[in-house]
């Protein structure tokens, strides 16, 4: 449930920050670091300056302090290491996305679920050397991931895993709350636009200078990285998208993605290729795109539809594309095909 790493391409041009300009007055249109184990791209436009830009990577590396699974002082992986012992005093915000994953956990069915991380784990896609774990060691991963065993306690702001070898996993939502605490520095700093891009995550803030929507391409699943089938448009929303093709292996012949079902243990395969959300807040896009894909097409849009101000694509392995109401959707790949239900 590790949310893929792959990079929208959004139809917008921005200036490459160049390293010369760092120690100039010049405005600063775009920076780009590496960041939450992705490649980050802030663009400030012609308000960007050295200043800003040092407190919104400082946040983020903050952020993944605090989230990393694979830092071992983060808070994170201290919950992990006392599961089954004792409860771990944790940040704030560590806190706040834990309770928000298990929100989505509930409302998902446990489609979504923060305590996959055994199951990640077992099959290392995105690391050096997946493989196809054997059933007994799925069904062994499967019996430790459980939402309803993480233990909240607000007041002493602990949280606690209940059984031994249980383990947070926040790969699927962090990103997205990120997002949101960038867009709260660019408003503290009163900078009138700017483009947030978090390995894939988009945040849009403001308005364009020429005052037109925001344009956000969606990545084509069966094409070259960067190529896109459709543009989205709006304005102040946010957009993430899951997919199956960024964070794979191949076995046998047989293609294996990151997303993985808390019911069998393996890739979830639903004809789906890929779930774009489009929202307000960045960390509600983040955990309903791999709530709603783990879901499947039927149960995903009735999730998506039952909350106000959420729209959804969905691609299908047919090469068709389903709208929810009121998605601003640009068809631009003649080879796929939008179709109304």
């Amino acid at each position: 449930m590790r949310k893929n790493r792959f990079s929208l391409l959004y139809v917008i041009f921005a200036g490459v920050l160049a390293a010369a300009l760092m120690g100039c007055s010049k405005p600063i249109p775009t920076r780009v670091e590496f960041a939450l184990g992705t490649v980050c791209s802030i663009s400030l436009y012609e308000k960007g300056n050295v200043r800003v830009y040092q407190d919104i990577f400082g946040r983020l590396a903050e952020i993944e302090k605090r989230m990393s699974v694979g830092l071992a002082d983060s808070d994170i992986s201290r919950i992990n290491a006392a599961a089954g012992i004792e409860p771990v005093k944790v940040h704030a915000d560590v806190f706040e996305v834990v309770e928000r994953a298990m929100y989505y956990a509930e409302i998902s069915g446990g489609a979504f679920d923060p305590t996959v991380e055994p199951l990640v784990s077992l099959w290392g896609i995105g690391g050096d050397a997946p493989r196809v774990p054997s059933q007994g060691e799925i069904d062994a991963a499967i019996s430790l991931i459980n939402w309803r065993d993480i233990v909240l306690d607000r007041e002493q702001g602990t949280i606690f895993l209940k059984h031994p070898g249980m383990a947070l996993d926040l790969g699927a939502i962090a990103k997205g709350y990120a997002a949101d605490e960038v867009e709260e520095i660019v408003k503290k700093a009163k900078i009138p636009r700017a483009l947030i891009d978090l390995g894939g995550n988009i945040l849009t803030y403001g308005e364009k200078a020429d005052h037109s929507p925001w344009r956000v391409g969606i990545q084509n699943p069966n094409g070259l990285r960067g190529s896109y089938i459709g543009i989205i448009q709006f304005r102040n929303k946010t957009m993430v998208t899951s997919g199956v093709y960024e964070r794979f292996f191949e076995e046998n012949g047989v293609h294996y993605h990151h997303i993985l079902s808390t019911a069998d243990g393996y890739p979830v395969r639903n004809g789906l290729l890929s779930v774009s959300i489009i929202t307000d807040r960045s960390m509600d896009a983040d955990g309903l795109s791999t709530s709603v894909f783990a879901l499947g097409y039927e149960r995903g849009r009735a999730l998506v539809e039952s909350l106000e101000g959420v729209q959804a694509v969905f691609v299908f392995e047919d090469m068709s594309i389903r709208l929810t109401k009121g998605t601003d959707f640009i068809l631009t790949d003649d080879a796929y095909q939008l179709v109304s239900d």
